[in-house]
C-alpha cells in the first residue's frame, strides 16, 4: 500500500492562511488548526505521493521573510498506513441493549444466541446504537413486547430506522418511520433491507405530523421519537392526535432537566407517564393516552 505524506509547520494565526494558500497547490488537502487560544496555529497538508519539501521550504520562508517572520520549522514525513477495517470495529464496535445486538457490516461473528440482530450502517443518519437515547427506547420498546400487543407503529423522526426496526422485530407489525432529512430515509431504506423488515417497515421524508403517510396510516397504539426534549414538547398536541386510545408513546432525545418541561407537554393532552429510563444524563419516557 502506497503511503500517504504529511507535511506540517506552526505560524501565528493571523498568517495562517496566508501559508495554507501558498503551500496547497503541492498537496492533496490542507487544513488549519489552532493550537492554542490566541497563540499559534498548525498548517496541515496531506499528499498522495512524496511533495518537494524542498519547493515548499522555500515558499514558505520568502513568505515569512516577506512578513518578518522567523522561518517555520517544516516537517515532512510519511503517513503510517490505516487498516480501515480494524479502525471501524474498533470505532464501532457492537453494541448489546437486552436483546438486541446492534452491529454494522463490519462485524463478521454470529450474532449471539437468543438475540435479536440489528445491523445499522448510520452513516451520516442518526441512530447507531451507541446513544443513551437509542439504548433507553430499545429498552422501553423491550420491556412493552412483555406486556403489550401492538398493532400499528409511528416512528417519528427515524434516523437510520433503528427503533422501528426493533419494534418490527418484536411484533412484527406495520411501522411507518418519517424523517425531515431525506438522506436519513434513504440510509434507513438500505437498513431496512438489510434487516430483512422492509415488507413491515414503511420510510417517507416529510415535516413532521404534517408528511401525508402520517394521517393515512394512523392511528397508531405506539409512537416513537427520539428527537429533541423542545420540539417533542411542541408537537405533542399532534401526537396526541395520532395516538389510538389507550395508546403508549416512547419518548427520548431529552435531558434529565428537560423531563419535567416534556412531560407537563404532554399531561396537558391527556397522557400519564407509565415509566421513566435514566442511562447518564439523558431520560427516555414512556407515556400512555
Amino acid at each position: 500500500m502506497q503511503p500517504m505524506w504529511r507535511i506540517a509547520f506552526q505560524v501565528p494565526e493571523a498568517v495562517a492562511p496566508l501559508f495554507a494558500e501558498v503551500v496547497e497547490s503541492h498537496v492533496a488537502a490542507i487544513s488549519t488548526f489552532e493550537l492554542e487560544e490566541g497563540g499559534m496555529w498548525l498548517v496541515e497538508g496531506t499528499a498522495h505521493q512524496e511533495p518537494d519539501g524542498t519547493r515548499i521550504a522555500t515558499k514558505i520562508a520568502v513568505l515569512a521573510a516577506s512578513l518578518g517572520l522567523p522561518e517555520p520549522d517544516l516537517t515532512v514525513k510519511p503517513l503510517a498506513p490505516i487498516d480501515w477495517v480494524t479502525q471501524t470495529y474498533l470505532s464501532f464496535p457492537p453494541v448489546r441493549v437486552g436483546r438486541f445486538f446492534i452491529h454494522g457490516s463490519h462485524h463478521k461473528k454470529p450474532v449471539p444466541k437468543g438475540c435479536i440482530g440489528l445491523q445499522i450502517e448510520a452513516a451520516m443518519a442518526f441512530g447507531s446504537g451507541e446513544h443513551a437515547t437509542t439504548q433507553g427506547c430499545l429498552t422501553a420498546i423491550e420491556d412493552l413486547h412483555k406486556s403489550r400487543k401492538v398493532r400499528n407503529v409511528l416512528d417519528m423522526g427515524c434516523g437510520s430506522g433503528i427503533l422501528g426496526f426493533g419494534a418490527a422485530r418484536l411484533w412484527h407489525v406495520p411501522v411507518l418511520g418519517i424523517d425531515i432529512d431525506p438522506v436519513s430515509i434513504e440510509i434507513a431504506r438500505e437498513n431496512a433491507v438489510l434487516n430483512k423488515v422492509h415488507t413491515e417497515v414503511s420510510l417517507f421524508p416529510g415535516n413532521g405530523y404534517d408528511a401525508p403517510e402520517v394521517g393515512r396510516r394512523g392511528p397508531y397504539d405506539l409512537i416513537l421519537a427520539n428527537i429533541l426534549a423542545r420540539p417533542l414538547a411542541r408537537m405533542a398536541p399532534r401526537l396526541r392526535q395520532h395516538l389510538a386510545p389507550g395508546g403508549t408513546a416512547v419518548l427520548s432525545g431529552l435531558l434529565r432537566r428537560q423531563e419535567n418541561m416534556v412531560e407537563a407537554a404532554h399531561r396537558k393532552q391527556g397522557l400519564r407517564l407509565i415509566r421513566r429510563y435514566r442511562l447518564g444524563d439523558w431520560t427516555a419516557l414512556v407515556l400512555r393516552g
